[in-house]
C-alpha cells in the first residue's frame, strides 16, 4: 500500500466515523438502538473479512468466535460478579486463546476441506452451549440483571444500558477494529496477508512463513469476532444459543459479500444495507426474505465483487 492510498483510505475511514458519531444527535431512540446494533455486527464482519477478504481463507465456523466472546464476557460477569472491563478483557484472551486453538488444526487443510472443519469446529461449539445449560440455560439463553450494566467511573456511574451509552461504545469499537486492521494491513504482516490471498505458491518461494502469517490473521480475525460478542452480550444484556448457530456464520459471509470483501469499509456497509431492509420490508409483508433475495440478486448483478469491491476495481483503485 502506497502512502497515498494509506492517506487516503484513514482519510476516508475517519469521515465514516465522523459521520456515525453526529448521527446520533439526530437519529430517533429507536434508530440509535438499531445503529448500535449494526455496528457491533459491522466489527463482527470485520474480524471475518479480515480472514476472507484479506488471507482468501472462508470459514463457515465464525458464530464460535462470536459465541465466545459472548459467553466468556456474560456469563463472567453473570456468574462470577467481574467488572464490566474484567469480563471484556477475559473475553478477548478466550477468543484469542480459541482462534489460536483451532487455527492452528484448520489451517493445515485448505478450500473445502477447511470450509468443512471450520464449520464442525462451530457446530460442536454450538452443541457445547446446550450441553451446559446448567450455565449457558441453553435455548432459552440468559438475561443479565441490569446491576450488572453498571461501572463506577469516579463520581459517575456509567450504564451500558442507556442508549446514547451504548451507542459510543459500539461507535469506539467499530474505530478500534477498524484502525487495527489497517495500520495492519500497513505493515509488513499486512502485506504477506495480501501475498498470500494473491498467490500462495509463490509468497512460500519467496521465504514468508505462510502458515505463521495464515495464523497470525486467524487469530487476529477470531479475536476481532470475539470482541464483537462481547460487546453485544454486554450491551444487550442478553446470552442466547441462537449467536452460535451457523446462521450468524453465515450471515457473517453475506454482510462481507455485499459490502465487498477485501474492502475496509464493506462490512459496515454490508451490514447497514442487510439489517436496514430486514428492518423495513418485515413491516410491509411476511415474505421479505423473498424480496431481500431478489434485491441480492439485482445488487450482484450489478456489484459482482460487492458494493466498495466493484466501486474500488471501476473508479478507486486505492480502496483498501
Amino acid at each position: 500500500m502506497t502512502a497515498s492510498a494509506f492517506r487516503k483510505n484513514l482519510t476516508l475511514t475517519l469521515l465514516v466515523l465522523a459521520a456515525l458519531l453526529l448521527l446520533q444527535f439526530v437519529l430517533p431512540e429507536y434508530y440509535v438502538l438499531m445503529a448500535t446494533r449494526m455496528m457491533v455486527l459491522a466489527v463482527f464482519t470485520v474480524g471475518f473479512n479480515a480472514l476472507l477478504g484479506y488471507v482468501g481463507l472462508l470459514s463457515l465456523g465464525h458464530a464460535m468466535f462470536f459465541a465466545c466472546g459472548l459467553y466468556a464476557a456474560g456469563l463472567s460477569v453473570y456468574h462470577f460478579g467481574f467488572s464490566l472491563p474484567a469480563a471484556f478483557g477475559v473475553s478477548l484472551i478466550a477468543s484469542a486463546a480459541l482462534s489460536l486453538v483451532i487455527g492452528a488444526i484448520t489451517l493445515r487443510t485448505i478450500r473445502v476441506s477447511f470450509m468443512i472443519v471450520t464449520l464442525m469446529f462451530a457446530q460442536v461449539g454450538y452443541l457445547a452451549v446446550l450441553y451446559f445449560a446448567e450455565w449457558t440455560n441453553g435455548q432459552e439463553g440468559l438475561s443479565l440483571p441490569a446491576s450488572a450494566r453498571q461501572m463506577a467511573l469516579g463520581p459517575w456511574t456509567l450504564n451500558i444500558a442507556d442508549a446514547v451509552t451504548r451507542y459510543n461504545i459500539a461507535l469506539v469499537l467499530l474505530a478500534a477494529s477498524l484502525g487495527l486492521l489497517l495500520f495492519y494491513l500497513k505493515g509488513t504482516r499486512g502485506r504477506v496477508a495480501t501475498a498470500i490471498r494473491d498467490n500462495e505458491g509463490r509468497t512460500e518461494m519467496l521465504g514468508f512463513n505462510v502458515f505463521a502469517a495464515k495464523l497470525e490473521m486467524f487469530v487476529l480475525s477470531g479475536t476481532l469476532s470475539g470482541a464483537a460478542g462481547a460487546a453485544y452480550g454486554l450491551l444487550f444484556g442478553y446470552l442466547g444459543a441462537t449467536f452460535a448457530s451457523f446462521q450468524y456464520s453465515i450471515e457473517a459471509l453475506l454482510f462481507t459479500l455485499l459490502g465487498g470483501a477485501g474492502t475496509l469499509l464493506g462490512p459496515l456497509i454490508g451490514v447497514v444495507l442487510m439489517v436496514a431492509m430486514i428492518d423495513k420490508l418485515s413491516e410491509l409483508t411476511s415474505a421479505y426474505f423473498l424480496v431481500i433475495g431478489v434485491i441480492l440478486i439485482v445488487l450482484i448483478l450489478w456489484f459482482p465483487k460487492g458494493i466498495l469491491g466493484t466501486i474500488r476495481e471501476r473508479w478507486a483503485p486505492w480502496l483498501l
